[in-house]
């Protein structure tokens, strides 16, 4: 077995996609869960966005010539998020995964980033074996939840669409709550229209980038995320992810019909703050 690794390129969508799509639905099933990723073209339309990014950096593996796998990470912010790292199911077994997760620890400690993070599902014990031995520490457990719209407004809260000028307030909030900020992703958010933000008393008390797989939102209070899970028109993907210890959303979304889909682990290497209000986090972090 002769495996390289190597900086992705465009041309790598089709084929890292695939892999990707093929690998998420093959442990998925294997466990009686519903695949992340919903078709192949999905797939690659979310590689060939990542692979022609600046704030993206994939890592590709191949076995004797041929694409076998990748490792994406999503560096727009302070702290790197990590993955998808995926497998052709047909290689799997073969230390693949360890030498893509050794080379995204090491790029990290190159650019003096502070930490990386990722969110791995709890039934698939061999990735969370790995990770744990490679030195990530797990933080969250977390409920991915998915349902109707919810349609409904939280007494003093009121949400609308984000705007650049809420950049630096959105930056600020998220310091004091997390220690850092994701202004890369941020921004990307309000410029594409998905981005939302919460104001009570008469300043900004939360926002979300996205509420659904892709995107992150955070409060001072649960009032905040319900206000802006409330207004939300659609939960995109497989659903948005809550901390399972937050028992006051947790309820609250299971009383509002929302169901829980899967369970996943939120782990983090490096800098990492026990956040100091209420926060969902993305498939990255």
């Amino acid at each position: 077995m002769h495996l390289t690794l190597r900086l992705g390129t465009p041309n790598d969508a089709g084929r890292c996609g695939a892999i990707c799509y093929e690998a998420f639905r093959v442990i998925a099933e294997a466990h009686h869960f519903p695949p992340d990723i919903p078709s192949p073209d999905v797939a690659v339309a979310g590689f060939t966005g990542r692979l022609s990014h600046p704030g993206y950096h994939v890592i590709v593996a191949e076995l004797d010539g041929r694409v076998v796998g990748s490792n994406v990470l999503d560096e727009r912010s302070t702290i790197v998020g990590v993955g998808p790292i995926t497998i052709d199911p047909t290689v799997q077994n073969r230390a693949i995964g360890r030498q893509l997760m050794e080379a995204a620890v090491q790029r990290t400690a190159e650019r003096r980033c502070p930490g990386l993070r990722l969110l791995q599902a709890s039934y698939h014990s061999r990735s969370l074996s790995l990770y744990t031995k490679l030195g990530f520490e797990v933080r969250e457990l977390l409920v991915t939840m998915q349902g109707p719209s919810l349609a409904l407004q939280v007494p003093g809260h009121a949400v609308r669409k984000a705007i650049e000028e809420d950049l630096d307030s959105c930056n600020g909030l998220c310091h004091r709550l997390h220690g850092h900020d994701r202004s890369g992703e941020l921004l990307e958010a309000i410029r594409s229209g998905t981005a939302s933000v919460v104001e009570h008393d008469g300043r900004l008390t939360g926002y979300a980038t996205e509420l659904g797989f892709l995107g992150h939102a955070l409060g001072e209070s649960n009032s905040d995320l319900k206000a802006l899970i409330g207004a939300a028109k659609a939960f995109t993907g497989p659903g948005f992810f809550l901390p399972a210890r937050n028992g006051e959303l947790f309820r609250w979304c299971l009383d509002h019909g929302l169901r829980v889909v899967q369970p996943m682990t939120l782990m983090s290497m490096g800098l990492y703050n026990d956040p100091a209000g209420a926060f969902l986090p993305s498939i990255m972090y």
